[in-house]
This record gives structure tokens, C-alpha cells and sequence, in this order.
């Protein structure tokens, strides 16, 4: 079974974003534009990171 983790490798601020393209088999770069449209959208990006920042833990290696 896949568990989504924060990333280590590829991380930029926390590894949530390049966590959450590894879980899902994308490029890291979808992911992170995809966040900052939300945030340009009403700011909800920011939220859903802190979030997830928050409640997603880090893969130990």
C-alpha cells in the first residue's frame, strides 16, 4: 500500500509538494504551480499547505 510522505529529496520549502508527486507519479513542478494557482485564486493554497505541512509525515530514509 502507497503512503503519501513529505519528500526529502526534492523538497523546495517542507517537501509536501514533491511529496505529493511522488505519491501521484508527477513531475513536482505540476504540483507546485498547481499550488500557487490556488493561492492566486483566493489564498486557499496557502491554507491547504500549512495543512498539509502540518499533518503529512516526513519519509524517514
Amino acid at each position: 500500500m502507497k503512503k503519501l510522505y513529505k519528500s526529502n529529496k526534492d523538497k523546495m520549502i517542507d517537501g509536501v509538494c514533491a511529496g505529493i508527486a511522488e505519491y501521484f507519479d508527477i513531475d513536482p513542478t505540476i504540483v507546485r504551480l498547481g499550488a500557487v494557482v490556488l493561492t492566486c485564486a483566493g489564498g486557499s493554497g496557502i491554507l491547504a499547505y500549512i495543512i498539509c505541512a502540518i499533518v503529512i509525515p516526513r519519509k524517514e530514509d
